[in-house]
């Protein structure tokens, strides 16, 4: 009985065990570090992306190139709304074109990019983990647009002019609230 009962609780052991890493590796968590220095810490979730500090907001995780004529062009656009929704829009542009993370803070100054920037050599393990989520290849321009949760709403190769990047946060930024949904019983 002893046995038994020592077997069945390994067995419950490992299996536990299995669960907890394949859920860790369905969520995987990795970091990426902006020009400032500062760490954020982000989970792979079903839907998208958990970003540490940046919960509720809508958030464009960019990938670009300092050498990328579409990517220098959408800059002043991303400076323009990071400033006008500050509150409710996190820009994150990931430098891929080889920068190391001096270049990238240097070029960030340079173009006076008033939002996160981070350099590929600090976040590697993110981008590696969207080129197979979003199946990218590479391509940039290239932009993640997630809603105030953090699930991916929006994917697009290529430079999108201002205006629809506008329209895409004032969609994203919409939530339903139950306390606006009307009662049609009475």
């Amino acid at each position: 009985m002893k046995k038994l009962l020592t077997s069945a609780l390994l067995f419950f052991s490992l299996l536990s065990y299995a669960q907890a890493v394949e859920k860790q590796a369905s969520n995987p968590v990795m970091s990426m570090t902006d020009t400032q220095g500062k760490t954020y810490k982000v989970e792979g979730t079903e839907q998208g992306l958990k970003i540490e500090g940046l919960e509720g907001k809508v958030i464009f995780l960019e990938f670009f190139g300092h050498k990328c004529p579409p990517c220098l062009a959408s800059i002043p656009h991303l400076i323009h709304l990071q400033e006008k929704y500050k509150d409710t829009l996190a820009v994150v542009s990931i430098e891929v074109q080889g920068y190391n993370a001096a270049q990238t803070a240097a070029f960030a100054k340079e173009k006076g990019m008033n939002y996160i920037v981070v350099s590929e050599e600090t976040a590697s393990a993110l981008v590696n983990y969207i080129q197979q989520r979003a199946q990218w290849k590479g391509s940039i321009p290239f932009l993640v647009a997630m809603d105030t949760k953090g699930n991916v709403q929006f994917v697009q190769a290529g430079m999108l002019p201002e205006a629809s990047l506008e329209e895409l946060i004032a969609q994203l930024s919409k939530e339903k609230s139950p306390t606006t949904e009307t009662n049609t019983s009475k």
